[in-house]
């Protein structure tokens, strides 16, 4: 009897961001199929696990680094991870969440929390976990070994990426799939 080879460990990561970037990843339709034939996605917002699992082989990462929770996610993602991938516009570079960086944060939640046109109020505070003074790309926050850019990257770019991993081969996207936006 054959032993069959050992399936990579995937993760995908949703932090501050819009969520575009998964949409895409799920628009990669049949390659779909053959990407769970190669892996065992191991967590992310398909899968119910609720802490970051050990012995990640690839990791992508949406979104921009945001409060306390995405720093703590982001550093056990890196321990955790042989590959991590700055997946999207936010992860690159902060994009639009970082569009807040320009008001203080006490400002911030004061306009969003209490004099919005319909305030949320005080005790949403008290649950929601501390924002960063500065929505972070995420290689200010850990050690990035790819970025995958787009608003959100299209299906093309992110199988031509997973594909030449899967393979063990490097990464070289063509220069139209280096594009931002």
């Amino acid at each position: 009897m054959s032993t069959l080879p050992k399936k990579l460990r995937l993760a995908t990561v949703w932090l501050g961001g819009c969520s575009g970037c998964h949409m895409s990843f799920l628009d990669l339709d049949e390659f779909l199929i053959e990407l769970v034939a190669k892996v065992d996605i191991v967590y992310g917002p398909l899968v119910d696990a609720k802490t970051f699992p050990e012995n990640v082989d690839i990791c992508l990462v949406e979104g921009a680094v945001t409060n306390v929770e995405n720093l703590e996610l982001a550093r056990d993602i890196r321990i955790n991870s042989k590959i991590v991938i700055s997946f999207g516009d936010c992860a690159v570079t902060g994009n639009i969440t970082s569009m807040r960086n320009r008001i203080p944060v006490k400002d911030l939640l004061t306009a969003v929390y209490h004099e919005a046109q319909a305030p949320i109020g005080a005790e949403a505070l008290k649950v929601l976990p501390a924002l960063l003074k500065k929505a972070l790309p995420l290689h200010q926050a850990i050690k990035v070994d790819l970025f995958l850019p787009g608003c959100p990257p299209v299906p093309d770019r992110i199988a031509t990426a997973v594909t030449a991993l899967l393979n063990n081969q490097p990464v070289n996207l063509q220069p139209e799939m280096r594009t931002f936006g």
